[in-house]
């Protein structure tokens, strides 16, 4: 069992304890600086129903920051909330975790939907609906602190970031200019750029839906190489065998979940390795970006020579012969690391369509407009067949699918799709009418549209599926 959301708190009040984001603690050069904590007198931001769904709350989230009493504190000192009433938040969110089954965890419809939902009914019906909303913005607040460290940035490099995030916010799919790494989380795929131009894609895992990774713009200023781990003390822990609460786990343990490398992006989040392939393309993590370890591998490689740091083939068999100690490659030049939420993507000439799995409420006709739009195309555009089989695709992969919907027009039989198991769309047909049907693990599907020939975000380049074979392609 992999943690990483749990442990945020920790890396945010600055202690170097326990958790995927952890600090190693045998290494003497310790480059990470934790961000300072928020005045006290400081009043929350009003919560906002698009901020709600960008970083949800979950209570497994909630129980993550009550690892430290740091985290209480503020409860009592900025939204004035009781012990007694802290204490019952604790409870219920510690409940709710250990409730939890991984191997289950996204195999329904709607869980991350359900568990905001719980979340919020649970936390108003202890301390009221206006507190709750302020818990959720502090929670928000909290998480994306530690994304704006700029310990390892130079005055060129904020004003870069600056201009980028405002950047990455006009525009959908939006292709960079510059050298960063984009992850889109429904599409369970990462991308390097290097001065624009896509060089190497990833398949990957993400968080579950009750530890749903965050979006916005962050940065890695480090590469760990054989990272330490400190099981927190969490329902879960209890039930993983030889494992205890608080005992370090050594660098290089098989019981290590973190793998060989891990890439610190920002409060609770990591890119690491340690995944099997059967993980990717899944829910696999608890709010980290996972790999396996030849791919963490290969992209520490790629991702310091962006940085303009020194790591050699040398270093890197170096570092994997003695497992035992931690090392660290502090980056030049910081990396942006952008992480998407776009179930719908004009890639490649192509419609992509995801499923929403986070449950954002994403895959809309007015977000496919939209995403159209920045691409000089209406929906108007496109032709019967193909505007039907848009709005079917909508509907099936969001999981709202309806009989009005699906058969609002015919749908052409031009579409593709796919997923881990290589299923295909199955098509009902007639003389009149042809529909799609999209099974409950799909994925994707992808739509041909003549109007989107040579525009959007490039298709994989390089692609390394985690499976040991890497599919080679070029970007223009």
């Amino acid at each position: 069992m992999r943690r990483c959301l749990p442990y945020l708190v920790l890396i945010i009040v600055g202690l170097s304890a326990a958790g995927c984001v952890a600090v190693p603690t045998n290494q003497s050069n310790n480059n990470l600086s934790p961000p300072a904590s928020p005045a006290a007198s400081v009043s929350p931001s009003p919560v906002n129903g698009e901020a709600a769904n960008a970083e949800p709350l979950t209570l497994p989230v909630l129980d993550a920051f009550f690892a430290d009493e740091g985290f209480s504190a503020l409860l009592r000192t900025r939204l004035h909330i009781s012990d007694e009433q802290i204490a019952k938040l604790k409870e219920l969110a510690h409940a709710e975790t250990a409730k939890l089954n991984e191997e289950n965890a996204g195999k329904g419809e709607g869980e991350s939907a359900a568990a905001r939902a719980a979340a919020e009914e649970k936390i108003s019906a202890v301390i009221g609906n206006d507190k709750a909303a302020q818990l959720a913005a502090l929670v928000r607040e909290r998480w994306n602190r530690a994304a704006d460290d700029t310990s390892n940035q130079t005055a060129a490099d904020t004003r870069n970031q600056n201009q980028t995030e405002e950047s990455a916010r006009d525009a959908a799919n939006r292709v960079p200019n510059d050298s960063r790494i984009v992850v889109n989380i429904p599409a369970y795929r990462m991308d390097v750029f290097d001065a624009g131009r896509l060089i190497k894609s990833y398949k990957i895992g993400i968080g579950y839906p009750q530890f749903p990774l965050p979006t916005g713009l962050r940065k890695a200023n480090v590469i760990i190489f054989n990272p330490t781990w400190t099981p927190p003390d969490e329902p879960w822990v209890a039930r993983m065998k030889n494992v205890s609460a608080g005992e370090k786990v050594e660098a290089g343990s098989k019981l290590n979940p973190l793998g060989p490398i891990k890439i610190p992006i920002g409060g609770p989040s990591l890119i690491h390795g340690g995944k099997s392939p059967a993980k990717l393309g899944t829910f696999a993590s608890h709010g980290c970006v996972g790999l396996t370890t030849p791919q963490v591998k290969d992209f520490a490689k790629i991702l310091a020579q962006l940085g303009r740091a020194n790591l050699t083939d040398e270093d890197l068999a170096r570092f994997s012969l003695d497992k035992t100690q931690t090392k660290q490659v502090k980056l030049t030049k910081a990396v942006p690391v952008e992480l998407r939420y776009e179930t719908i993507v004009v890639e490649g000439g192509q419609l992509h369509i995801y499923r929403d799995v986070y449950d954002q409420g994403t895959n809309t006709e007015e977000n496919l407009r939209s995403i159209l739009a920045a691409s000089g195309v209406k929906l108007e555009d496109l032709t019967d067949d193909e505007r039907a089989q848009a709005l079917d695709a909508l509907a099936q992969v969001s999981g709202h699918a309806n009989a009005k919907t699906a058969a609002a027009k015919p749908t052409s039989s031009t579409g593709s799709s796919r997923n881990d198991s290589n299923s295909t769309l199955e098509r009902k047909s007639s003389a009149t009418k042809k529909q799609t049907r999209v099974a409950n693990n799909q994925k994707e599907i992808v739509i041909e549209i003549a109007a989107l020939k040579g525009k959007g975000y490039p298709p994989p380049a390089n692609l390394d599926t985690g499976n040991g074979k890497t599919k080679v392609t070029s970007s223009k």
